[in-house]
């Protein structure tokens, strides 16, 4: 059951997470993510990925960023209903795996990590 409560701090908040290699078959990853609103779900999504990823960071990253550009859609849409006057910025992302924020967090790229800027 979804239940709302009133609050006067409207905040969008996403939750991820992904495993590494769960389906056996295609070797891809399955990741999923879930945005909160005043401690109710509003938004849910749990997929196969597009691409075999190579270590939990990758999987990690992948999920975060494919989180990150709904959260803002989401953001967006509900700014734009007028429903609400304000919705708290930046929108707040939980990760669980420290490698995928530290990448997030740094510029520098590696040989290893080239993909990932080119792809995401």
């Amino acid at each position: 059951m979804l239940t709302y409560k009133k609050s006067e701090n409207l905040e969008i908040i996403g939750y991820s997470n992904s495993d590494i290699v769960g389906c056996q078959d295609s070797k891809r990853s399955t990741s999923g993510y879930i945005y909160m609103l005043v401690g109710g779900a509003i938004s849910w999504k749990s997929t196969k990925q597009t691409l075999v990823a190579s270590s939990t960071m990758v999987a990690e990253f992948i999920v975060c960023f494919e989180e990150s550009n709904h959260g803002i859609w989401l953001r967006n849409f509900a700014t734009g209903l007028c429903v609400v006057d304000d919705i708290e910025i930046p929108l707040r992302i939980y990760c669980d795996n420290e490698s995928a924020v530290q990448y997030s967090n740094n510029n520098r790229s590696t040989t290893k990590s080239k993909f990932i800027d080119i792809k995401f």
